[in-house]
């Protein structure tokens, strides 16, 4: 629902950040957005980091390499299977240098291997963020320390 009224502030190390900046601070993982299909994997990390550069340490090989991909390093992106691209969304969110990073149903589209893959790489890639994941499934969050259940407060 849109917003009809109140204000939204951006702070970022206690210092304010314009609306239209904030973007700049936030990666975001979802099953429903959009890869650039028409581009090869490769072609696609480098378009990605222009935007929301790579944290320090991770280059395009080792995000390649640390997404398991390497085989299809130059395939289309159009040619991924659904656990392929989802992967991919969360290894670009997981290694961009943000210090907000959101996830929304993680692991939809993921097998027991990928599923494994997010579960070994969450916590390591979220350290010193703020991590938000949107999920029905307990194993997607179990490690958080802190939970917000949107249903409390709802009358039926």
């Amino acid at each position: 629902m849109p917003g009809t009224e109140g204000t939204v502030a951006y702070h970022l190390a206690g210092n304010n950040l314009p609306a239209d900046q904030f973007f700049r601070s936030l990666v975001i993982a979802a099953p429903y957005l959009e890869l650039i299909e028409e581009l090869t994997l490769s072609e696609l990390i480098h378009f990605h980091i222009r935007f929301k550069p790579f944290r320090k340490g991770i280059s395009v090989g080792e995000c390649i390499e640390r997404l398991g991909l390497q085989a299809s390093q130059h395939k289309y992106v159009k040619h991924f299977s659904s656990g392929m691209k989802q992967r991919l969304k969360l290894g670009l969110a997981f290694f961009s240098d943000t210090p907000v990073l959101m996830l929304d149903e993680p692991t939809t589209n993921l097998d027991t291997q990928g599923t494994q893959w997010y579960l070994d790489h969450v916590q390591e890639n979220s350290r010193n963020r703020l991590l938000i994941i949107c999920s029905n499934q307990a194993y997607e969050y179990a490690f958080c320390p802190n939970l917000i259940d949107v249903r409390e407060g709802m009358k039926n």
